[in-house]
């Protein structure tokens, strides 16, 4: 067995201790190293195969988050109570850890390599992605698998105090106006370069900026950036401690892989030079591939018979040929593929209502880059529930993305979404996620749908462009209008210089993917992503200013298009209203078995719900499409709250809502119900059950007799219930109806005694008095009466 080996250190104004352990869990793993901060704890492992797959041209990473329900003390919530497909929490961790990881291998490195990311504790108090990042890079640095260097990362929270702390738990994100997860390495000169960014705002960050605390504009984003450095920094610091710990490790021996070799790469640059100086000047997308493609085919034939069975390799060094004359003339020249400058955006489209039958549609397109947003709004009760080993436990807001292969022109898979899709979908919705009014504005569940219908770049900054204007549309009443632009970067001969709005091609030619939501005043989504080892804070700051001038410009195009959110909702959704109640009224309103709720929304034709604040107040929601639905319903509900009180002797139209042994209960009035006993039932018939002459449903008119001081309602029938019963329900004792004799329940009582044991001697000498209804009623209801007869027999 090998002997476990442990680092660890106390993160700077954390309070809190990061630990790496190996040895112990998982040894035959290549690496593996158990992550712990808090009592939150995660098991990375790297493996990576010894040699490479035929026919590979790319480097197949693989990055995996298994999050165990266990870890949370939980068990699962699906039918079969296991773990199922990853949640979009554990996707985007997945991405999180990949793409700082990813640039950090050798190139010609294309082994199969695997790190698998096990959740093994979750204290719900300290989130486990950051942990999951620190945790993969240590196994690779102890694996033997060629990784350059250490890759360290850390959350920053932008409190209400206006300041930067890093590692918040979730109760201090949640309060939080903005949140940075930033990961990067050490250089040389030990600065830390900034190699992959994810950040967005937060459900409070409208409040507290109303509240006073500063924006999270641009110098904010930077000043955060930079001050990220020294807790990355400190876990690279503890990961070298570990592998000095671990002693010598054996290197990983691995075939570097080639895409052309040098020969080919040089022919290629003999013959297509001036040709491909021409193609990359082509503005459009399908044509600009057309000409490329005939360039490689004029290739192959006239290489044929130098290299043959080479094509593969011919197109690679094309590829290279046309990379290297692109960023030669944006750095030379200034110019771009399509002649643009280096800070100049495409043109600019946007449109409203675009679907009649939707609550909402926002028609965006830049350039080449066109995607339609529709937005739909629902019930509270069409929250998202999660199952999760977070704090999390539903969403209300939802943003969706798809890309079919329709968007680039191509056929291949459609069907559900992958890692990319769900990655893009949550970019947006962080996009927006604080400016969306609270449910206490607006009472609505919100799911966006971004269907990308043309891509040549960034198709998740025009999703949260489409999004904005299709909420607007809708309307939900935004906080301020959010754009989105992609900017980009060519580091050339020590030179860095950004692009904005990069195309498809620009990406893949680039150096950096730099994604920037945010309104006219503050920054509310960020992504980064590098293929060069880091960026300098500096340059991603003055990208970030760069970012604002195309995002001001891209809201004016917006705001021509829709400049406020509609007043009112699109007649095509629901009507929604939501109040709060009495907490001791939520019991009322609902019914027994939801008896209540459930005739007050097939009668009026609402959908109602009811929902429990923390045991403190009742939050009621009433949504239709009819709006008279709706105002009847709360008409309804107020009057539960506010019940009218029953007037002793008046008449009222009821209806039986419960049916018991003892009685019925009849509604008369909102939120009002009354008791006909069953000794009032039959007049002078005794009844031997309720449901006899009344079942649930019934209508029919009562009297008010009685009411209590407790408010309890006293009703008898207004018309006769058994054949033979007087007005009113009143007995009339041995008196004659429509010639019909009837008797009282003593002389039937007594009457049936004598049938079954006898006579029971002589009767009262005293006479009895007649008996008014009410009194025969309340003896009958303790027992006098036809129940404890019924019992008897």
């Amino acid at each position: 067995m090998q002997t476990p080996t442990s680092v660890s250190a106390e993160l700077s104004q954390t309070g809190k201790t990061l630990s790496f352990e190996t040895g112990k869990l998982s040894q035959q793993s290549q690496g593996a190293v158990v992550a712990r901060y808090g009592d939150t704890m995660v098991l990375a492992t790297a493996n990576a195969a010894k040699t490479v797959r035929d026919g590979i041209d790319f480097f197949p990473l693989t990055i995996d988050v298994e999050e165990r329900m266990y870890a949370a003390g939980k068990i699962p919530g699906s039918f079969f109570r296991r773990e199922g497909r990853p949640t979009d929490h554990a996707i985007l961790t997945c991405r999180l850890i990949d793409r700082p990881l990813r640039p950090n291998f050798p190139e010609g490195y294309r082994n199969e390599t695997q790190v698998v990311i096990t959740i093994l504790g979750a204290d719900q108090e300290n989130p486990h992605d950051i942990l999951a990042i620190n945790a993969a890079s240590a196994a690779l640095m102890i694996s033997g698998i060629p990784f350059e260097c250490a890759i360290g990362a850390v959350r920053m929270a932008w409190t209400a105090e206006g300041k930067w702390i890093p590692n918040p738990t979730f109760e201090q994100g949640d309060e939080s106006t903005f949140e940075l997860v930033v990961a990067g390495r050490v250089l040389d000169n030990g600065d830390v370069a900034i190699m992959m960014v994810e950040a967005g705002g937060t459900e409070t960050s409208w409040k507290l900026y109303q509240d006073g605390t500063p924006m999270v504009n641009e110098e904010v984003v930077a000043q955060g950036l930079e001050e990220s450095k020294q807790w990355i920094r400190e876990s690279i610091e503890l990961q070298d401690k570990l592998v000095a710990a671990v002693g010598p490790i054996e290197q990983l021996t691995y075939e570097v892989q080639v895409d052309y070799t040098q020969d080919i790469y040089n022919k290629v640059v003999e013959l297509a030079t001036s040709d491909l100086t021409k193609v990359v000047t082509i503005a459009g997308k399908a044509e600009r591939n057309a000409e490329t493609e005939a360039v490689i085919d004029t290739l192959k034939t006239a290489l044929a018979e130098q290299f043959p069975d080479s094509g593969r390799m011919i197109s690679a060094a094309v590829k290279s040929l046309s990379k290297k004359l692109v960023r030669k003339r944006i750095v030379d020249e200034g110019l771009r593929i399509d002649g643009r400058g280096p800070k100049q955006l495409r043109p600019l489209s946007a449109e409203v209502g675009v679907i009649p039958t939707a609550h909402g549609t926002g028609l965006f397109q830049r350039g080449e880059t066109q995607v339609l947003n529709v937005c739909t709004l629902g019930m509270p009760k069409m929250n998202q529930m999660l199952d999760s080993i977070t704090t999390d436990t539903d969403k209300r807001y939802m943003h969706h993305y798809n890309m079919p292969p329709s968007a680039n022109g191509e056929t291949g898979r459609v069907g559900s979404p992958k890692r990319r899709e769900v990655g893009h979908g949550l970019l947006g919705e962080r996009a927006l996620l604080p400016v969306v009014p609270p449910m206490d504005e607006f009472p609505y569940t919100l799911r966006l749908v971004s269907e990308v219908l043309a891509s040549n770049g960034s198709t998740s900054m025009a999703s949260v462009c489409g999004s904005t204007l299709s909420m607007m549309d809708a309307g939900v009443p935004l906080k301020a209008p959010v754009g989105g632009i992609a900017m980009g970067l060519i580091f050339e001969n020590g030179k860095y210089t950004t692009l904005t709005d990069i195309t498809g091609t620009e990406d893949g030619f680039g150096d950096m993917d730099f994604k920037v939501a945010g309104t006219a005043d503050f920054v509310t989504a960020l992504q980064l992503d590098t293929k060069i080892d880091g960026i300098p804070a500096d340059v991603l700051g003055a990208a970030l200013l760069q970012a604002k001038e195309a995002r001001l410009e891209i809201l004016a195009v917006m705001n021509k298009a829709i400049s406020a959110p509609r007043t009112e909702v699109n007649g095509t959704a629901p009507k929604i209203i939501s109040f709060e109640v009495p907490i001791d009224k939520v019991g009322e309103i609902i019914g027994p078995k939801g008896k209540v709720i459930n005739t007050m929304q097939q009668e009026t034709g609402a959908d109602i719900s009811v929902d429990d604040v923390d045991g403190k107040y009742g939050v009621v929601t009433i949504g239709s499409k009819d709006s008279a639905a709706v105002n009847d319903a709360r008409t309804r509900i107020e009057l539960i709250i506010n019940p009218p009180k029953a007037e002793i002797g008046a008449v009222y139209n009821g209806k039986v809502v419960s049916v018991t042994k003892f009685g019925a209960f009849i509604n008369i009035l909102p939120g009002r119900d009354g008791l006909i006993h069953i000794s009032k039932m039959g007049g002078g018939k005794r009844i031997n059950q309720v449901e006899d002459v009344l079942n649930l449903g019934d209508e029919l008119e009562v009297r008010v007799e009685d009411v209590d001081p407790q408010g309890k309602v006293s009703l008898i029938p207004v018309n006769a219930l058994v054949a033979g019963e007087s007005d009113g329900g009143e007995s009339s004792g041995g008196a004659s109806t429509g010639g019909r004799a009837t008797m009282s329940f003593e002389d039937e009582f007594s009457a049936e005694l004598t049938a079954e044991i006898g006579d029971l001697g002589p009767a009262q000498a005293a006479p009895r008095e007649p008996r008014e209804g009410g009194r025969g009623a309340s003896r009958g209801g303790n027992g006098g009466g036809g129940r404890s007869r019924g019992g008897r027999r």
